[in-house]
């Protein structure tokens, strides 16, 4: 895999997210929620705290957006951790605002703001045995890309074949709403920052080398990261 300044060539030992297939990163996991945020009864006995006050904040961040393509549907906040919610946070760093910087030890994605600030997106990364390290860039960008499953992928399954010529953009496709295409030295690393619709993979070790964030999410930052942004994957 990846570590420092190499990046070696995963397309054989990608694996995926459609159920019964295999992506280029994503495991088996369903990537559709369907399900509304949902606060509950907020101050009803007289009592807001900062936890109510948080989530209100977040289920404005993660609400429904019916104006897509393909109409998103609201995260269900209470199965996301709270810390994994959108923020700005403090972070001290010499790079230049906008560069994205991925910390899948703590399963975290900050662009950077400048000034010591950062917005802060939870994510998911890769299960060990997929983890890599070091500088990227973004190579190319789509809104509800198409998915083609490698040759490898095919061979192991062949009800992938269907999609050979490419499975079209939508809820049910793997990369989602929106994709990053991360790029080395002019040549695509098969490795991407993914759109996913379901809250219970944030925070968690899943991919082959991708790194996923919520639909909603994903969409505040590729609409903030033009082609040629630098991407830093930090050590594991």
């Amino acid at each position: 895999m990846i570590m420092d300044n190499g990046i070696a060539h995963a397309g054989e030992r990608s694996e995926g997210a459609l159920p019964g297939l295999r992506s280029g990163c994503l495991n088996r996991r369903s990537f559709l929620s369907g399900s509304a945020a949902s606060l509950g009864a907020l101050g009803l006995g007289g009592c807001v705290t900062s936890d109510d006050m948080g989530r209100a904040e977040a289920a404005k961040f993660y609400a429904a957006v019916p104006s897509e393509k393909f109409p998103i549907p609201a995260v269900d906040i209470g199965k996301l951790d709270p810390k994994f919610f959108r923020r700005t946070v403090r972070y001290d760093t010499k790079e230049a605002p906008g560069t994205i910087i991925v910390d899948p030890g703590n399963y975290f994605v900050y662009r950077i703001e400048g000034d010591g600030y950062a917005t802060r997106y939870g994510a998911n990364v890769s299960r060990p045995g997929f983890l890599w390290s070091g500088e990227v860039y973004v190579g190319r960008k789509a809104e509800w890309p198409t998915w083609t499953p490698p040759k490898e992928m095919i061979q192991r399954q062949p009800e992938a074949r269907k999609y050979a010529s490419g499975m079209p953009g939508g809820l049910e496709n793997p990369l989602g709403a929106r994709t990053l295409y991360l790029y080395k030295n002019g040549v695509y690393t098969v490795y991407t920052i993914y759109s996913t619709s379901d809250p219970e993979t944030i925070g968690s070790g899943i991919t082959s080398g991708c790194t996923g964030l919520l639909s909603q999410d994903m969409i505040d930052l590729y609409s903030r990261t033009p082609v040629k942004t630098k991407v830093i994957m930090l050590p594991a």
